[in-house]
């Protein structure tokens, strides 16, 4: 027991950062630990901020879902952008050349602010019709569109906030981004109730409260960052006189980001075509829909932490020159989360309803919960080798081959059948979800065999 805490804490403090040698064991728990409770935050955020919304009306939780489908955009491109410095940064971690690493950081910084902007200022001057085209009437967009020009117009903080904690990732420093990140978010979990319901001067604001939370947490999060790469508590640090333009380095971080982007843009796209799609079926149902998906977000995220140790030892082993112990790394840590993802599962499955009556006793919005809830659950465990082989391959800085499994997965075969099930023979919502849970099945499977090939052995970054 004294081990296991001492364990703990060992990787709560950030005692290794390289993790070419020893036991994988214990390099995976090492980095898996602050990045599971980094996620846990960020998915304990994510249900909170759903439950003090859902207490307005389905319309204030549908105008999140709505808008979180299309932010999901920002989020895909913050993810795949941070894909780019983590990778470089870890095989320079690898080779023991620190300084390299740390030439990356301003760099990646660059691409992520433009990004930002160009995101940002047409979501915010168009945020009614993106609310429009996702399916919204006239009453949700009168009163969502002010939460979703504040969401697009503080994307910058998404895109910086996810950019550098995949750089501390790179570097082996995942206590670093944990702390981050449990610092932005419990910001938000602590403001959101001021902002929605009001409290002293602070009017309520409603759903825009949530919005404002959240930029106020992620900005905070977002400084803390920046104060940790200049002072030197990281392994890559950041420093003025790298503040110029290094196109060498701008090229090769595009040329990885770029596939590592559309990779989660192309998931994220579908993911507003499958928002469209429920829309048609009321605001109960996106309500039911939104709560479910929060739920499987909330456990998703700690497997998701598993899965980037795996990008990181990935990146390292391969810089070290041992990509047999990058493979083993990965199917190790892919086995952990599978047995995770399964006992959540079962845990969804058999309580649904007391679940999603936590949250809402409408009982539309719960009949949707449950049904999308337990759909989900079925493929639930697959869930886990997929996310852990796509990092593997980010983290060998082969963003292209998990691109091409999403174009496949998701477009090819996750829409058409949704629509198929949904409108055409009648399905509705169960359709969507039963879509969701066979393309995520099958891009599990397409994953390992791809994955056994072994070509992501030989990347060149």
């Amino acid at each position: 027991m004294q081990n296991i805490f001492k364990t703990l804490l060992d990787a709560i403090n950030g005692k290794e950062k390289n993790f070419t040698t020893g036991s994988i064991n214990r390099a995976i728990l090492m980095l898996s630990i602050p990045m599971v409770l980094e996620m846990a935050m960020e998915s304990l955020f994510a249900l909170v901020d759903v439950f003090y919304v859902s207490q307005l009306d389905p319309d204030a939780v549908a105008t999140v879902g709505l808008t979180e489908s299309v932010i999901t955009l920002v989020y895909a491109v913050a993810i795949g952008m941070s894909t780019a410095p983590m990778a470089m940064i870890a095989r320079y971690i690898g080779e023991g050349d620190h300084s390299a690493a740390s030439k990356v950081v301003m760099q990646a910084i660059y691409l992520a602010m433009s990004f930002a902007v160009l995101i940002g200022i047409p979501g915010y001057f168009y945020a009614d019709r993106i609310l429009a085209m996702m399916g919204g009437d006239d009453t949700l967009i009168a009163s969502g569109v002010g939460y979703t020009q504040i969401m697009f117009a503080s994307n910058i903080f998404i895109m910086l906030l996810f950019l550098l904690n995949g750089i501390f990732r790179g570097a082996g420093d995942a206590h670093l981004a944990m702390r981050a990140l449990w610092l932005a978010n419990g910001i938000n979990i602590i403001l959101d109730p001021i902002f929605i319901f009001g409290w002293g001067p602070i009017p309520a604001m409603g759903v825009q409260g949530a919005a404002v939370a959240t930029t106020i947490g992620r900005g905070i999060g977002v400084v803390f960052q920046l104060y940790l790469l200049l002072s030197g508590a990281s392994v890559v640090r950041l420093y003025f006189r790298q503040l110029g333009f290094r196109w060498t380095i701008i090229t090769r971080l595009l040329k990885i980001a770029m596939n590592g982007a559309f990779q989660f843009l192309i998931a994220s796209a579908s993911w507003i075509v499958l928002m469209r799609i429920v829309s048609r079926f009321g605001s109960e149902a996106v309500a039911g829909y939104t709560i479910a998906i929060r739920l499987i977000i909330f456990t998703l995220l700690p497997s998701w932490g598993i899965a980037n140790a795996s990008a990181t030892l990935v990146g390292q082993n391969l810089g070290a020159g041992n990509a047999d112990r990058a493979a083993t790394s990965v199917w190790r840590a892919a086995f952990f989360s599978m047995i995770f993802l399964a006992s959540v599962a079962m845990i969804y499955y058999l309580a649904a309803e007391p679940i999603i009556y936590f949250f809402t006793e409408d009982p539309a919005v719960v009949e949707a919960g449950i049904k999308s809830l337990r759909i989900f659950a079925i493929s639930y465990s697959l869930f886990a080798y997929g996310m852990v082989i796509g990092q593997a391959f980010n983290g060998a800085g082969d963003t292209r081959t998990p691109m091409i499994i999403n174009l496949i997965c998701f477009w090819a075969v996750e829409i058409p059948l949704a629509n198929f099930l949904a409108i055409s023979i009648g399905w509705e919502l169960a359709g969507v979800c039963w879509a969701i849970a066979a393309s995520e099945s099958l891009m599990t499977l397409l994953s390992i065999l791809l994955f056994r090939r072994g070509k992501w052995k030989t990347v060149k970054i």
